[in-house]
C-alpha cells in the first residue's frame, strides 16, 4: 500500500481544522510537517479559538504533526507529496508557484485565488512543472450537491432559469462560529476582528470572497456553461473597523439563465436553505448543511429527494487525492483547475464590479491580460 507525504503550509482559514482531520485519519497519510506563514498583519487576539495560532496549535497537537517555523524550509527538507494550503487566499499563488518548481503537488483550499490574475499564475506554474493542483470545495464532497446537478441534467426541472445561493453565518471568528469542531469562537472587539487577514481586501479577505465564491462554483457547475457578466454589492454592517465588507451580493449573467448569489457574515444560526435552481417545469432547494433536496412539481407538490451514495472517492478531500494517485483517474470536475478557472472569473468579475459600480465582463484565460 502506497504512503503519501503530506505537509500543510498556511493555518489563516479555518477550514484546516477539519481539513487536517481527513488528512490525519487517512491510512495512505503520512501528514508530516505543518508550517504556517508570516501574515501580512498581526492578531489582537492572539491565540484565540480559530486565530491562525490557535489553528495550528490544535492541529499539532490533536495529531502529534511537528510544527516547522519556516515553511519553506520545511518543504525544501521533506519533499512532501502534497503540500496543503490554507494561508489567506492573497497568497495562493506565491505557495503554489514556489512547491510546482520543486515538484511538490499542491491542494488549496477554497477559493482557488480571488483573482483570475492569480490564479492562471497557478495554473501556469503545476502545468510547466507537470505538477497536481486541485481545489477543495467542501460542495466537492456533498451528496445533495451532486443530486440537484444529475436532477438538472436529467430535466426534471426543464431548463435552468435561476441559480441562487446565499451562503454565510456570523464570521469566521463571529459569535458562536463552530467550524465542524466542538470549540466555539470567543467574542471579539471589532479592533480584534478587523486586525485578522478576513477582514482585510488585500489579504483576500471579505464575504464576497469567503462565500460568492460557492455561489461562483455551484451557479457554473448547474448552469453548465460559462457566464457573460457579472454585479457586485458589498456593504460592510458591523466590522467597520476592518476594510473588507461583511455583506455581498452578486448577479451573475450566464448566456441562458442568471444567477444570485450572496455571501454574508452577520447571519445567525442557519435560517435559509441554498442553493436553489429554478427551471421551467419546477425547482429543486437544496440544503447545503444536511445535505437534503426537495423537487418542486408543477402541480405544487413537494418531493424529498433521496441522495444517490457518492462513491469512496468522494468521501472528503483526502479520499480523493488518495484516489486519483493510486488509479490516475482525474479528479473529480470541481476540483480541476480548468473548471475552478471558470468559476473563478465569475467571482474576479463581481469583486471588480463591486469597486467599479458597473456590470463587469467575465472574462476567461483568453481575455484575461497578465
Amino acid at each position: 500500500m502506497n504512503t503519501y507525504k503530506v505537509c500543510i503550509v498556511g493555518f489563516a482559514h479555518v477550514h484546516i481544522n477539519d481539513v487536517a482531520t481527513h488528512f490525519a485519519h487517512h491510512p495512505q497519510i503520512d501528514l508530516c510537517g505543518c508550517a504556517d506563514i508570516s501574515p501580512l498583519y498581526p492578531e489582537l487576539k492572539r491565540g484565540a479559538p480559530y486565530t491562525r495560532e490557535w489553528n495550528i496549535r490544535y492541529v499539532s497537537d490533536q495529531f502529534g504533526v511537528q510544527i516547522y517555523q519556516d515553511w519553506r524550509g520545511m518543504l525544501e527538507a521533506l519533499h512532501p507529496d502534497l503540500c496543503v494550503v490554507n494561508s489567506e487566499n492573497s497568497f495562493h499563488a506565491e505557495i503554489t508557484e514556489f512547491c510546482a518548481q520543486r515538484g511538490i503537488g499542491v491542494c488549496i483550499e477554497k477559493p482557488m485565488a480571488v483573482t483570475l490574475g492569480d490564479g492562471l499564475r497557478m495554473a501556469r506554474a503545476a502545468q510547466t512543472h507537470g505538477t497536481l493542483l486541485m481545489v477543495n470545495w467542501p460542495v466537492t464532497w456533498n451528496p445533495g450537491m451532486h443530486m440537484i446537478k444529475k436532477l438538472i441534467d436529467r430535466g426534471v426541472i426543464g431548463d435552468v432559469i435561476q441559480i441562487k445561493t446565499r451562503m454565510g453565518h456570523t464570521g469566521p471568528l463571529g459569535r458562536g462560529a463552530k467550524h465542524k469542531i466542538e470549540q466555539v469562537a470567543e467574542p471579539m472587539t471589532g479592533a480584534e476582528k478587523g486586525s485578522t487577514w478576513w477582514h482585510r481586501h488585500n489579504a483576500g479577505g471579505g464575504a464576497m470572497a469567503d462565500y460568492c465564491c460557492y455561489g461562483s462554483v455551484l451557479s457554473y457547475w448547474y448552469a453548465g456553461e460559462c457566464a457573460a457578466a457579472a454585479m457586485g454589492m458589498r456593504i460592510n454592517s458591523m466590522t467597520m473597523l476592518g476594510d473588507a465588507e461583511d455583506n455581498s451580493a452578486m448577479l451573475v449573467r450566464f448566456p441562458q439563465c442568471y444567477a444570485v448569489l450572496e455571501g454574508t457574515w452577520t447571519t445567525l444560526d442557519h435560517t435559509f436553505k441554498s442553493p436553489i435552481v429554478y427551471g421551467t417545469k419546477g425547482a429543486l432547494v437544496g440544503d447545503y448543511k444536511t445535505g437534503k433536496v426537495l423537487w418542486y412539481h408543477e402541480d405544487n407538490t413537494v418531493e424529498e429527494i433521496v441522495n444517490d451514495p457518492l462513491p469512496p472517492e468522494l468521501k472528503d478531500v483526502a479520499c480523493g487525492y488518495v484516489h486519483h494517485r493510486e488509479t490516475g483517474e482525474p479528479l473529480h470536475y470541481t476540483a480541476q483547475v480548468e473548471f475552478n478557472l471558470n468559476a473563478l472569473a465569475i467571482l474576479d468579475a463581481g469583486l471588480r464590479s463591486a469597486d467599479s459600480g458597473k456590470m463587469e465582463l467575465v472574462n476567461n484565460p483568453h481575455w484575461q491580460i497578465g
